[in-house]
């Protein structure tokens, strides 16, 4: 649950959390992942009868998820601010599902449990991938494959003023994570043997025509830019919106506002200023290195300069986020990490105070966050040691703030316990050994494989 067995907030539900907690857990007790995933695959017949009563394919999970895994959202909720009732539509995050197939993924990337993705990983990413596949519309004038009627992270807007129907087009987190899902879950059968993909396919009903569909809408899908084509737009009409009088509110109301509430108690929308309550957008460079980010751009036809284009998106989004929520420091602390040091750091004390100061105006009462406590210890594990999982490899590349001299822990990597003590010009590797005889590590660019037992020193600064 998103505030762990704390308190009766959200009353109990489980949302999109674990995509902030699994990776503390992939490197400390994957076992305790395994299990927590399982809770998902557990509920996929709800999850297809969801999508099937939609009109979709596949899997669809809720927004927020209980005992049974039926769609547990409310459709109306209280403003404390203003005590008026007002429609929720936050139940369109459908990025939800995206999270629950990169979290099974990241979990095989760290693992190498090929028994739990042929058993069960696989099939919820097919099934998801297959969601994504049928929400996913052809335009014919823009000749690339669109999604519409969705929510993302932000929360601030659900619905366009001049429309019946709820959800907003083309939200590019959504959009992008969409075409991840689809590129994976073809990868994810290329990691089975040919007898359990045949069969999966046969009882998830997919033939050669769907993944053939599933490549070409990875390689068509619709993202908005702005500002000649070096900022992503949010959604599609993001920028047409009306600018905010930010000075205004935070020097009424501190820097964590809930605008949302705020406004609405003035008789006013945020749905109509360009505002977000949290990072949509900018969640793209939180989960992704900027070499996967160009791949998937380039994938879909974008020409994705990750040098000029991730910091000026970084820039654009920090002057109209209100960090409405405690993920939000987070991961701004994560995406500055490359490029501020010191705002990094700055960010990252922030985030991990939010439960201590309740920086949420008195909801840590009713449970701790568990997403941005989890958080903060993996981005001390991953983010500043640059540590990724990917190619059947363990990726180092390290940046520490300048107010952190040394950073030391275990991990677990493919049934190996590791020791990384890391300064600021040295990483010292020592495998205290495993079921896996050799893994493969690259330290920056730097290549070579380790065996129980063995210790690595490397300068990385040079």
């Amino acid at each position: 649950p998103a505030r762990g067995w704390h308190g009766e907030a959200y009353r109990g539900h489980i949302f999109w959390d674990e995509l902030y907690i699994f990776p503390f857990y992939n490197i400390s007790i994957p076992e305790l992942t395994r299990a927590l995933l399982m809770y998902r695959y557990r509920r996929l017949p709800e999850a297809r009868f969801a999508a099937k009563e939609q009109g979709f394919r596949g899997a669809m999970f809720p927004w927020q998820s209980g005992s049974n895994g039926r769609e547990e959202s409310q459709v109306i909720h209280l403003n404390p601010a203003s005590g008026n009732w007002l429609p929720d539509n936050t139940y369109l995050q459908r990025h939800v599902n995206a999270a629950i197939a990169y979290n099974v993924w990241q979990y095989f990337q760290a693992t190498g449990d090929l028994q739990f993705l042929s058993f069960y990983g696989a099939e919820i990413m097919l099934e998801i991938a297959k969601f994504w596949a049928s929400k996913s519309i052809y335009n014919e004038e823009r000749q690339k494959y669109e999604i519409h009627n969705v929510v993302g992270p932000d929360e601030y807007h659900t619905s366009y003023k001049d429309s019946d129907q709820p959800g907003l087009n083309n939200n590019a987190y959504t959009n992008f994570m969409a075409v991840w899902c689809l590129v994976h879950a073809m990868e994810a059968m290329d990691k089975l043997n040919a007898k359990r993909a045949r069969d999966l396919m046969n009882i998830l009903d997919i033939d050669e025509d769907e993944l053939a569909r599933w490549d070409r809408i990875s390689r068509n899908m619709y993202i908005p830019f702005i500002h000649q084509g070096k900022i992503i737009e949010q959604f599609e009409g993001f920028e047409k919106l009306k600018d905010l009088d930010w000075k205004k509110y935070n020097e009424k109301y501190g820097e964590n506002i809930r605008l949302d509430r705020v406004l609405e108690s003035e008789g006013d929308s945020v749905e109509d200023y360009k505002a977000v309550k949290q990072p949509d957008v900018l969640m793209l460079f939180y989960l992704f290195s900027a070499e996967e980010l160009s791949e998937i751009f380039k994938r879909m036809g974008y020409d994705f300069d990750t040098m000029e284009q991730i910091p000026a998106n970084i820039s654009y989004y920090q002057e109209i986020t209100s960090h409405g929520s405690t993920l939000s420091k987070l991961v701004y602390s994560w995406v500055y990490a490359r490029s501020h040091r010191d705002r990094s750091w700055h960010d990252f004390k922030k985030a991990l105070i939010s439960d201590f100061n309740d920086i949420q105006g008195g909801t840590t009462a009713e449970g701790i966050h568990l997403g941005a406590m989890a958080g903060t210890v993996d981005l001390i594990h991953r983010c500043y040691t640059g540590m990724e999982f990917k190619k059947e490899c363990l990726y180092f590349n390290p940046r520490l703030p300048e107010n952190v001299k040394r950073i030391r822990f275990r991990c677990r990597y493919r049934k190996h316990w590791l020791e990384v003590d890391l300064s600021d010009s040295t990483l010292c590797l020592k495998s205290h050994g495993g079921w896996q005889d050799v893994i493969k590590v690259i330290v920056n660019k730097e290549e070579f494989k380790m065996i129980k037992g063995e210790e690595r020193v490397i300068n990385y600064r040079t």
